[in-house]
């Protein structure tokens, strides 16, 4: 059976005035443009594209962090106005609050929506466990690495328990090793879960790699939509992977060669 819309992006648009106020007449910048997508529960979803083609921006619109000037964008059917604590957000900087020891940080959430203290450490222990962190519960982030730290700050994403996680490129800033680790270890916590995640990210390998579908943007609109037929846990040797990283890639560059011409 078909699972149920969990997203549905109307019609979107957003645009950014020029900034350079000695251009007066410069035209404002259009971010999005009539964009329409959808999402099911449950899907993980990559969201690809060069820089400046509206992926950060698609993501605030998604947490209600911005509005857009036209379009509308419906979680459940309800549209967006702002907010809420159904959709968590991860950043690039994990925004760790220093003060706070791992186990605090991960049941901040619940502790601000008045859990009570057993099950706040009831969730604790559950997402600790699922990032394998219970033996640094009372480390401060001052004290661990940064693949720690990152596996901190999706723990505490996913102890909110919203229905969606938003994700803006969280893992870039992280060597290699640690960056394939995270990826299957978000993998394995995303399978036991009924979150939605909508995961931006500059790497065409990574998106393959996690994604159910892969959408790439070109300047404000879907270049492509594209489903992943592959297994998990993938290969990025298998010949299906590299042909989806080349299709990804020539449709990027393509459109940045479009741009310059």
């Amino acid at each position: 059976m078909e699972m149920k819309v969990k997203i549905d992006i109307q019609n979107l648009y957003k645009h950014y005035d020029n900034d350079d106020k000695r251009a007066k007449d410069a035209p404002t910048k259009n971010v999005l443009t009539d964009l329409n997508i959808q999402i099911r529960a449950h899907e993980f979803v990559c969201v690809l594209g060069k820089s400046g083609c509206g992926k950060s921006t698609l993501l605030n619109l998604l947490a209600g962090y911005i509005k857009p000037d036209k379009g509308a964008i419906m979680v459940d059917g309800e549209k967006i106005t702002g907010a809420g604590k159904n959709r968590g957000v991860v950043f690039q900087e994990h925004a760790l609050f220093p003060w706070l020891t791992v186990e605090q940080n991960i049941g901040f959430g619940p502790k601000v929506c008045k859990k009570t203290k057993e099950q706040i450490k009831s969730i604790c222990q559950k997402y600790m466990a699922m990032v394998g962190l219970e033996k640094y519960k009372d480390y401060y982030p001052d004290q661990l690495s940064g693949g720690m730290k990152q596996r901190v700050g999706i723990a505490r994403a996913f102890a909110n328990e919203a229905a969606i996680l938003l994700m803006d490129e969280p893992f870039s800033a992280l060597d290699n090793f640690t960056r394939e680790m995270m990826q299957t270890e978000l993998l394995n916590i995303w399978e036991k879960s009924m979150t939605t995640i909508v995961f931006i990210t500059h790497s065409i390998e990574e998106a393959v790699f996690l994604a159910d579908r892969v959408i790439v943007l070109g300047q404000g609109n879907v270049l492509a939509d594209t489903k992943i037929n592959l297994e998990r846990k993938r290969d990025v040797y298998d010949p299906k992977f590299i042909e989806y990283v080349n299709e990804f890639n020539h449709l990027i560059e393509q459109q940045r060669n479009q741009e310059e011409a």
